[in-house]
Parts: C-alpha cells; structure tokens; sequence
C-alpha cells in the first residue's frame, strides 16, 4: 500500500481514509499467542475475553495465568491452600469465557515475589506474540493510576502489551 503523494505538515506521508481502515483491521493480525493475566476483577475477565476473540481471528492461542504472590517472611514454595483455591477458581472463570468464545485456554497457578515479574517472565519462557491486560479506569487522586503490576509489565515486557483500560463507571 503506497502512502498518498502529499507530505502533512510535519513531513510524514498521509495515508488515505481507506488505507488507514485496512490498517487497522490488519493490527493485531500477527498475534497468534497471548498470555492474559488473570486476578479475577471484571477488567481482567475482559481481558481474556478479548484475547480469546483476537487468538480466534488468528487461528491462535491464549494461556491465561493466575500469580499467587508470596510474601518475603514465606519460602516462595510456601503451600498457600486459600490462595491456591482462589486462584483455581479464577482460572476455571477464565475457561468458562473462554469455552463461551469457542477457544480451549491454557491455564497455569505460579507463585512468585512479585506479579509483574512472574507474567513478564512467564511471556518471554513461552515466547507469546503479547500480553493482554486489563485495567480499571482508576482515579484515587483525581489522577489516573496504571497500577503497579500493569506498569511493570509496560515497563519490562519484550513483546507487545495490548492495554485494556475500561470505561469510568458513573
């Protein structure tokens, strides 16, 4: 697709009304594997539901994770049955909406220090295409905050990050 032959103001091409439409319909078109973290909040609930309708277009996969995080004064092999029974059935919600799309998720429970780096760590073993997280429109101080777990994985992800951000609820 060649750019249209005017230059815009700050010297890039423009690109078409129609140009632009088929590009965006072709982002996202390469992204075949997706992890989606999972915390059992509506946002993230959103977020697999997302990921399983763009892996469905792709023909591609989504592996949904659950992070059990471990307190310092804790072995980080620690049994944590309460948590682990959480976190169970956060995944077995992240299957439901995901059978619900017509897509098979895999699921896996991990126990780390810190959530962030599980996810980003747990991204880069399987080689995904992205990551897909869902966020609150969250304003604690009139000032929207990302959260610490989803700025890590912006901070430090080498793949793709799709960014989930809901709606302010009235």
């Amino acid at each position: 697709m060649a750019p249209r032959q005017e230059p815009s103001r700050t010297g890039e091409p423009m690109w078409s009304r129609q140009e632009r439409a088929v590009k965006s319909r072709e982002a996202g078109a390469e992204l075949k594997s997706l992890l989606v973290p999972v915390d059992g909040s509506p946002e993230s609930m959103k977020a697999v539901e997302f990921a399983c309708g763009l892996a469905k277009r792709n023909k591609g996969k989504v592996h949904v994770v659950h992070v059990i995080e471990v307190k310092r004064s804790l072995p980080l092999d620690a049994e944590l049955v309460t948590e682990a029974l959480r976190g169970e059935e956060i995944l077995d919600e992240a299957e439901k909406i995901a059978k619900r799309n017509d897509l098979e998720v895999e699921g896996d429970l991990l126990q780390a220090r810190e959530a962030g780096h599980a996810i980003v760590d747990e991204a880069s073993e399987r080689g995904v295409d992205a990551i897909v997280v869902g966020v609150p429109f969250s304003r604690p101080f009139g000032e929207f905050e990302l959260g610490r777990v989803p700025a890590h994985i912006l901070k430090n992800a080498a793949c793709q990050v799709i960014l989930l951000r809901m709606p302010l609820e009235q």
